[in-house]
C-alpha cells in the first residue's frame, strides 16, 4: 500500500514538471494582445502588437490584458484538469488490484 502512495507521489511531481514545459495561450482582438503560460499558471509572455497598441486608450487596454490572461489561465486549468483525470485513472487502476478487481 505504501508503495503505491508513493508511485502516486512521484506521478503527480511528474505531472507539475510536465505541465511547465506545456505553453498555453491567450488572445484577443484577433491576436493583437496574446498572453502565453504555462499549464501550471504562470505567465510567460505577453505580447502586444504595435499596431493595436498606438491606437488603444489604457483603460481599453487593461480591460483586454485582464480578458487575455484570464483566457490562458482558463486553458492551462483545463490542461491541468486532464492530465490529472488521466493519471488518477491510471492510478485507480493499479490500485483495482488492491481491492480484488
Amino acid at each position: 500500500m505504501f508503495d503505491k502512495i508513493m508511485a502516486a507521489q512521484q506521478k503527480a511531481e511528474e505531472i507539475k514538471k510536465r505541465l511547465d514545459t506545456v505553453s498555453v495561450f491567450g488572445e484577443v482582438e484577433g491576436g493583437a494582445i496574446r498572453v502565453t503560460a504555462t499549464a501550471n499558471k504562470a505567465i510567460t509572455a505577453i505580447e502586444l502588437r504595435e499596431d493595436f497598441l498606438a491606437g488603444a486608450d489604457r483603460e481599453e487596454l487593461e480591460e483586454l490584458l485582464v480578458t487575455a490572461v484570464n483566457r490562458a489561465l482558463q486553458q492551462a486549468d483545463q490542461v491541468s484538469a486532464n492530465e490529472m483525470q488521466a493519471a488518477t485513472k491510471d492510478m485507480l487502476g493499479g490500485l483495482g488490484g488492491m481491492f480484488g478487481q
